[in-house]
């Protein structure tokens, strides 16, 4: 009983004391430590001490609970503390623990290190430099910036890989940046790099790390790109092998989809059962969820079938596409395929499933205002030509093309006629929503009428659009005004300009064929004015735009006129016709270089055609460019041995040259071309003559005579030579060339009497008339009766022969002599023999 009331003198006493100690606690601040810098450090550390909930357990509590050995004399708030002996820390001094009666350190106090937390004792921003008189900075902002970082060290092993696996990463962007603008050699070059760079990087990281920490998603980006590179490049080998070691390292998780791209490769080379391999395999390892690649492998694998002539094979792959996911490209080739077999019944379920494609595009109402609200109108304007509006018209222009070339394929084919499965196409596409399409297919039959030269049934089939809407009347019109201008009913023609110009005034090919007839008509300035009407209204009109030119060529509106051939060439860089034209405009402008420039490229357009060719040799020579002129007249001649001109200027060249041989090849050409002109046959001959070959010359101008036996300049060769040559048909060749000049002479002072004494005849007597018609007769009977009197050659005089045919040659060469006398050359039938009555006058 005694101890126990003791025990609660004791325990009331050590609470009093723990009250009293926490009033002068409140007092008391401890001094920080030097190097303590953190505002709340200690807060959250944790002391077994100051746990109560063991205080049952606590053989040291529990004693002083029980006895007074706990028990201390009261403190006062002048003394900050529970023992004198025990000083308290100062900022001056040492720290010492303070504990309580019970043994228990005092708040504030530090025990083995770990400070106890001042717990309600001051509230949040309490600092411990107060007490040196420092303002409330809980962020600690007073401290000043920090410190600088630390710099890295660019020698450590790991900056170094980071900074190869950066410079990696940018070789394979640079290499796709290349690739995308077209410069296939620099994207190659790159991709090799970043392959090099990244095989180091891999060996700089088996070195210093686990294989495991290998980068393979960038190992996988290099090797892809460089393959994708090369195929580019067209090294499909090198593409190959790289793409194998993707597909063959297990690591890589979708390399299995590669084997398309290598697919598409043994397309290119044509290893179409490859191809279908590769394909099969990639289709295989592409999970079911990505369902648009598998239906575009699907769709290659089709492609690989009809390259290998398979068309059942195809035809499965492109039904099973058409099946799970419609589309033109693949609805065309299943067409295709049903027309390469012949099942025609096929053919136009496949063709119905091609019009029911969905397009997936707006139609054109969405872009026509509702109301006149301005800002309607300007969004409406916004996206009226924005580039998805692009992609719709494409998409949409792609769909037409298909339908028509289907339609133009199956159509003859799909019934009994032509006409019939045109027909059947039509009522079709009527039933679908390309109705629109239906008026062109109506007149793409006629277009297929006239290329089957079916005229009739073509303006019959135009002829039905009379009575349609304007646009479709004035698509017809257009084409039947065409038709009967190329079979120049200019009457009819211009009928059914006007129609279609009266049936679409804004139709360019309407209003070209307006301003054709009339320039046909010979009213170029009227012609002009349709023709900038037709380019006002379609600026791209390069019919137009043409016809213009040649009006103003024919107006000699010259600049006019190359001004419009050279904005035509801006839009047909390779059109031969508009090279010609700028040619000849700048031949008119008497500017030969230019000329010679544009007739160049017009070679390297069309490089086999003979005109230009020759007009090139023409040009060269009149500026005096002998060599050149030559081999642009040559190339000429091998393309077309027949043009008379270059035949001559090719001669006329070697005889320039002395080399006369070469010029009998050209003037036999010449003879075989016109055999009924005695000039170039006459050529040859000289050609002979002047080579030295007498005996060939002779035998020519002998079959010459056979031919034309009243040629002069024939005979006159004739008996020259077997003079020179001391033959015995002299006289004979003598006898013939006094005779023929005698006729001549006769026949021409009849032709010039019946010209000057046509009006005296009149007037004289009957019997001067009978005389003189008796002696007209006897002459007529003798011309009529020598053979080949109205051949043309008859009408060339000596003259023009020693001019055309003897002064060209130029000096006659030596040559060995056949006589003692010596003859001058213009003694040209020097003989003894000979009597002055017969030599020619």
């Amino acid at each position: 009983m005694g101890i126990g009331s003791q025990a609660k003198r004791d325990l009331h006493s050590a609470l009093s004391e723990g009250r009293t100690t926490r009033k002068m606690m409140q007092n008391v601040h401890l001094a920080p430590e030097a190097d303590e810098d953190d505002l709340y450090s200690g807060y959250n550390d944790y002391n077994p001490t100051f746990d109560t909930e063991d205080l049952e357990n606590d053989v040291a509590f529990q004693q002083a609970a029980r006895t007074s050995h706990g028990r201390r004399p009261p403190v006062t708030a002048k003394i900050p503390g529970t023992s004198a002996s025990r000083p308290l820390a100062t900022g001056f001094g040492s720290k010492a623990t303070l504990t309580s009666s019970m043994g228990r350190p005092m708040t504030g106090a530090i025990q083995d290190g770990v400070s106890r937390p001042m717990t309600a004792v001051h509230a949040a921003g309490y600092t411990k430099a107060a007490m040196r008189g420092s303002s409330f900075d809980p962020l600690g902002q007073a401290r000043g910036p920090a410190p600088p970082l630390e710099m890295k060290n660019s020698d450590s092993s790991e900056e170094k890989i980071r900074q190869l696996e950066k410079k990696v990463n940018e070789l394979v962007e640079e290499s796709c940046i290349a690739n995308s603008c077209g410069d296939l050699k620099l994207a190659l070059e790159k991709a090799k790099e970043a392959g090099r760079k990244e095989r180091v990087l891999v060996r700089q990281r088996e070195q210093i790390a686990a294989p495991e920490n290998i980068n393979l998603d960038l190992t996988y980006s290099v090797l892809f790109n460089l393959a994708s590179q090369y195929a580019a490049n067209e090294m499909y080998a090198e593409a190959l092998n790289t793409y194998q070691v993707i597909v063959k390292n297990k690591m890589f998780s979708n390399g299995g989809r590669l084997k398309v791209n290598m697919g598409n490769i043994y397309l290119k080379q044509r290893n179409y059962s490859k191809a279908i391999k590769f394909y099969r395999m990639a289709l295989d390892q592409i999970p079911s969820a990505h369902k648009e690649m598998r239906i575009k492998i699907m769709q290659n694998i089709g492609v690989a079938f009809i390259k290998t002539g398979q068309y059942v094979d195809a035809i499965s792959s492109f039904e099973h596409t058409m099946s799970m996911s419609p589309n033109l490209k693949a609805g065309f080739n299943l067409i295709l395929c049903y027309f390469a077999i012949g099942n025609s019944e096929q053919m136009k379920k496949a063709f119905q499933k091609l019009i029911a494609v969905p397009l997936e595009v707006d139609y054109d109402d969405k872009y026509i205002s509702p109301n006149d609200d301005p800002h309607t109108n300007l969004l409406i304007e916004a996206i009226k030509n924005d580039s998805l509006r692009q992609i719709e018209r494409e998409r949409k222009s792609m769909a037409e093309d298909y339908i028509m070339t289907a339609a133009k394929l199956i159509a003859p084919v799909i019934e009994t006629s032509f006409a019939v499965g045109y027909d059947w196409c039509v009522e079709v596409v009527k039933a679908s929503h390309y109705v629109e399409l239906a008026n062109d297919l109506e007149i793409n039959k006629a277009t297929t009428y006239l290329r089957q030269q079916d005229f009739n049934q073509a303006l019959e089939t135009l002829k039905m659009f009379e009575k349609r809407d304007s646009r479709v009347k004035s698509a017809a019109a257009t084409n039947l005004s065409f038709l009967y201008y190329l079979e120049n009913e200019l009457a009819q023609a211009t009928n059914y300009a006007d129609l279609a110009v009266n049936s679409d005034r804004y139709n360019p090919a309407a209003l070209t064929n307006k301003g054709n007839t009339v320039f046909a008509n010979g009213d170029y300035e009227k012609a002009a004015e349709f023709y900038k009407e037709a380019l006002r209204n379609d600026s791209s009109c390069t019919e137009a735009l043409y016809n213009l030119g040649l009006t103003y060529k024919k107006l000699n509106r010259i600049d006019e006129a190359l001004d419009c051939f050279l904005k035509l060439h801006a839009i047909l860089r390779n059109s031969a016709q508009v090279l010609h034209q700028i040619a000849s405009i700048y031949e008119i402008m008497e500017d030969p270089n230019q000329a010679i420039e544009w007739l160049l490229q017009l070679i390297s357009v069309v490089p086999t055609d003979p005109h230009v060719l020759s007009k090139l040799g023409k040009l060269y020579d009149n500026e005096g460019d002998k060599s050149q002129a030559f081999h642009y007249y040559y190339e000429s001649y091998r393309y077309f041995p027949s043009n008379i001109e270059v035949i001559e200027w090719l001669g006329a060249y070697y005889i320039d040259t002395q080399f006369c041989e070469k010029a009998i090849e050209y003037f036999e050409r010449a003879a075989l071309i016109l055999p009924t002109q005695v000039k170039w046959q006459l050529m040859v001959a000289s050609c002979y003559r002047r080579s030295g070959n007498y005996q060939k010359a002779l035998e020519k101008y002998k079959v010459i005579h056979r031919k034309f036996p009243e040629n002069v300049e024939c005979l006159r060769f004739l008996v020259r030579l077997c003079t020179d040559m001391g033959l015995k048909e002299v006289q004979e060749y003598v006898t013939k060339l006094k005779k023929v000049e005698k006729l001549k002479e006769i026949r021409e002072q009849r032709i010039k009497s019946g010209r000057d004494g046509s009006a005296r005849s009149r007037r004289e007597g009957n019997a001067g008339g009978d005389s003189g018609g008796t002696k007209g007769e006897r002459l007529s009977a003798r011309l009529k009766a020598l053979p080949g009197t109205s051949e043309p050659y008859e009408s060339s005089g000596s003259k023009e022969i020693d001019a055309s045919y003897v002064d060209p040659l130029g000096p006659q060469a030596e040559r060995p002599k056949t006589a003692a006398r010596k003859r001058t050359e213009e003694d040209d039938f020097a003989d003894e023999e000979l009597g002055e009555d017969l030599l020619p006058e």
